[in-house]
């Protein structure tokens, strides 16, 4: 099965200098909790979440109407391919610790977004998503 089979197809992307309540009013009409944010030509800058907005910019007290989603937004997106394997998707989920992957096309576009839910509900695979799951919920250890 490919990761194409199970993705949330048509992710809708969010400008860098939209408002945090501009990102969050998106957030609620489309019942997400992140969005990839790109800049021109749908070029893939970063991802926000919900948990972003609300540790650095709400809990820090900020204003969500004036800060901008550049300021709180991850730059580091981790990605894969549509016509890659789940499998290799799953593994990638494990390896960074993170329950969603940004689904590009070979010619680097956004296509959708895979989540660990995505993959629990479409694959039925329990074996894969229980494994899947164990490892990104397992914490982080600070190196020493």
């Amino acid at each position: 099965m490919r990761v194409s089979d199970v993705m949330t197809h048509g992710a809708e992307c969010i400008g860098p200098e939209a408002t945090l309540q501009e990102a969050a009013e998106r957030m609620k009409a489309l019942d997400v909790g992140a969005l990839p944010v790109c800049g021109d030509k749908d070029r893939l800058l970063g991802m926000v979440t919900d948990r972003d907005i609300t540790i650095r910019s709400v809990a820090e007290g900020h204003d969500p109407c004036k800060d901008r989603v550049r300021d709180v937004m991850t730059p580091k997106v981790f990605c894969c391919y549509d016509d890659q394997l789940i499998d290799e998707a799953a593994r990638q989920m494990e390896d960074n610790q993170i329950r969603r992957l940004v689904v590009l096309n070979r010619a680097k576009q956004l296509v959708g977004i895979v989540s660990l839910g995505d993959l629990a509900v479409e694959t039925g695979d329990e074996q894969l998503v229980g494994s899947t799951l164990e490892a990104v919920s397992e914490p982080n250890r600070p190196v020493r």
